[in-house]
């Protein structure tokens, strides 16, 4: 059933964003990691997580597969499903930003304007776009899932990279060499916060 907006009302509450932010010490900001499978996007976004917990920075990880299971369960992998995937995706990051989190997103989200759609989501400098940039063929060769064989055996359709498209970010705020190590590429990751004031521990 669809709803009739016109009896839905914005509420306004009294605890705003700042309040929140003031609260954690640090800014409520979207790490959106985008990369093929394989291309270590989940292996890095847990990296910085880890290193943000030490530094006492509340933060939460989004991780593709695990809100298959429970709030994307109902999806497929088709364009349609793909799109609401992401879009559901970016609405609750929305929403842990504006509780004042640093929430990080490790999804495969190829199609550029979906990434855009879920940068408008958020204020201006609240989405953070990085690029896992790892060769095809070190992805295809890592195939941690197994995902790689079954594609190419057929077994597998709509698989991003071999029988769907992903399109390379064009100018993403940060960009990771996904053959260098993941310390690095963490490391990587925390400076550009700390430029960005995000953060000062």
């Amino acid at each position: 059933m669809i709803q009739d907006h016109q009896n839905i009302v914005w509420h306004n509450h009294l605890i705003t964003r700042k309040s929140r932010e003031k609260l954690h010490g640090h800014q409520g900001i979207v790490l959106w990691f985008t990369g093929l499978s394989g291309s270590g996007k989940s292996t890095i976004a847990g990296s910085v997580e880890e290193k943000l917990h030490q530094l006492h920075v509340s933060s939460y990880l989004l991780d593709g597969d695990n809100l298959r299971h429970g709030l994307c369960r109902d999806l497929g992998f088709d364009k349609p499903d793909r799109y609401e995937n992401i879009r559901r995706v970016g609405e609750v990051a929305r929403l842990m930003a504006d509780a004042g989190l640093i929430v990080l997103t490790a999804l495969i989200s190829p199609y550029r304007a979906e990434r855009q759609m879920v940068r408008e989501m958020l204020t201006p400098g609240r989405f953070v776009e990085i690029f896992i940039d790892t060769p095809f063929a070190i992805c295809e060769a890592r195939d941690p899932k197994g995902l790689y064989q079954k594609a190419r055996s057929g077994e597998l359709r709509c698989f991003t990279g071999v029988n769907s498209e992903y399109q390379t970010p064009l100018h993403p705020d940060i960009r990771l060499n996904g053959e260098y190590k993941v310390s690095y590429l963490t490391n990587q990751v925390l400076e550009f916060l700390r430029l960005k004031n995000i953060f000062t521990a």
